[in-house]
C-alpha cells in the first residue's frame, strides 16, 4: 500500500513513518517472544502496543489525504484494530499472570 501512495512530500514523509512503525510492531514482537522474563515480555508487548498504535495515526492521516486507496486503508486499519486489541489482551494476561506468581 505504501508503495503505491502517489508521489509528494506529505505522502513521502507519512509513507516512511509508517513503514518505520510498521516494521516495528514485527521487529518487537519477535523480541517479545524471546524475552528473559516475564517483565521483559511485558515491556516489549507495550513497545508493541505503542507502535501498532502509532501506524494507526498514520493511516488515519493517510485517509485525509486524496490519492490513496481508501478501501485497502480501512481494511488495513481494521486489522491494526484487532492486532492492537490482540497485543493488548496479552499485556493484560501476562500482567495478571505475573502478579499471581508474585
Amino acid at each position: 500500500m505504501i508503495e503505491e501512495l502517489p508521489n509528494g512530500y506529505t505522502y513521502g514523509v507519512t509513507g516512511r513513518q509508517l513503514t518505520r512503525c510498521s516494521t516495528s510492531v514485527g521487529a518487537n514482537y519477535r523480541a517479545a517472544c524471546r524475552a528473559k522474563s516475564s517483565a521483559d515480555f511485558i515491556n516489549k508487548l507495550k513497545i508493541v502496543e505503542e507502535e501498532a498504535d502509532e501506524c494507526l495515526y498514520f493511516m488515519d492521516l493517510l485517509t485525509e489525504l486524496n490519492g490513496t486507496n481508501l478501501q485497502l486503508l480501512k481494511e488495513l486499519m481494521k486489522e491494526g484494530d484487532e492486532i492492537l486489541a490482540i497485543v493488548v489482551a496479552s499485556i493484560k494476561t501476562a500482567s495478571a499472570n505475573r502478579n499471581i506468581k508474585n
